[in-house]
């Protein structure tokens, strides 16, 4: 009887264990997030070799992000969210102090491809931060630690957000909302975090996303994704209606709030997608939609313009 007691007991354990790792896969962060740091162009006479630095800096970055769950659902491995932080590291200071320009990508699986497409490609210029060897990174969603935790927290709040707004209408509204939150909490750092004539800073960014003028790119942003690229692979024609309403609907926006970083940020993620799209499509309508876009993303004319051809 005692061994069968022992039995039961050690049969009720290995469920526990079991369950306890299905339970722990499931709740897997949401992040999938590459880091890198490039110290091309940094001056000699500075931080430059003492590399062993920013090795660890890199780990601390990635794991900072990737280990942290930012909202509360559950996600399987495969469900993570992909995206990348690359700093090219301009200065370093003996005290800790570093300026970088930061490169933030956030991709996204197409369905029924192998195909992924970038959600957000964005530059910040203002990258600064301090960090000393051996320092962890705290982080606090209502108070400022630290310019570093800080932007930080705020692209991994937009990379949940875009994403989310792709797979759902609106669906990154709790997320693009507390991305604005880390921006009014950094206000007392000043630079990138307020606002100012820097159209591409991060406070316009998380602006534009709440902004309740532009709320129709955002509910576009899904008919592009899910209604849209996601039917590629079986229904090519309603691919592209979706995207031309789409498109339609960023002209009128446009013509009452001409030049919105939103906007800019589109573009300049969807540009060569959106002339492969295009380019199997009758002449007549390769033109059309060749001035539409010239018009709305001047700067990429050439490239639209050949569709036209």
């Amino acid at each position: 009887m005692q061994n069968f007691t022992t039995m039961k007991q050690m049969i009720r354990l290995v469920y526990l264990v079991a369950t306890l790792f299905t339970c722990m896969s499931s709740m897997a962060q949401e992040l999938n997030c590459r880091v890198s740091i490039s110290i091309d162009q940094i001056q000699v006479n500075e931080q430059r070799g003492a590399t062993q630095i920013y090795g660890e800096l890199q780990n601390v970055i990635q794991e900072f992000l990737n280990n942290r769950r930012w909202t509360n659902d559950n996600f399987l491995p495969e469900e993570k969210i992909n995206c990348s932080l690359g700093l090219i590291i301009t200065k370093a200071l003996a005290n800790g102090e570093y300026e970088a320009n930061a490169r933030f990508q956030v991709i996204r699986p197409v369905y029924g491809t192998a195909y992924e497409t970038v959600l957000l490609n964005y530059v910040d210029k203002s990258f600064k931060f301090k960090y000393l060897a051996g320092s962890p990174l705290y982080y606090n969603d209502n108070n400022y630690t630290d310019n570093l935790t800080q932007m930080l927290a705020f692209y991994a709040y937009i990379a949940v957000a875009f994403d989310y707004d792709s797979f759902a209408k609106f669906g990154g509204n709790n997320f693009a909302q507390k991305a604005y939150n880390v921006v009014n909490i950094a206000q007392i750092a000043g630079g990138s975090w307020v606002s100012s004539s820097d159209i591409r800073s991060r406070y316009w960014l998380a602006e534009n996303l709440i902004n309740q003028q532009l709320q129709s790119i955002r509910e576009g942003f899904y008919a592009y994704h899910r209604l849209g690229l996601d039917v590629l692979s079986t229904n090519a024609a309603e691919t592209k209606k979706q995207i031309t309403a789409f498109l339609n609907t960023l002209k009128q926006v446009n013509s009452t709030r001409p030049g919105q970083l939103i906007m800019r940020l589109f573009f300049e993620a969807k540009a060569q997608e959106l002339a492969n799209i295009f380019g199997d499509s009758p002449l007549d309508e390769r033109k059309k939609i060749s001035a539409l876009l010239v018009s709305l993303d001047p700067t990429n004319s050439e490239l639209y313009r050949k569709l036209a051809k």
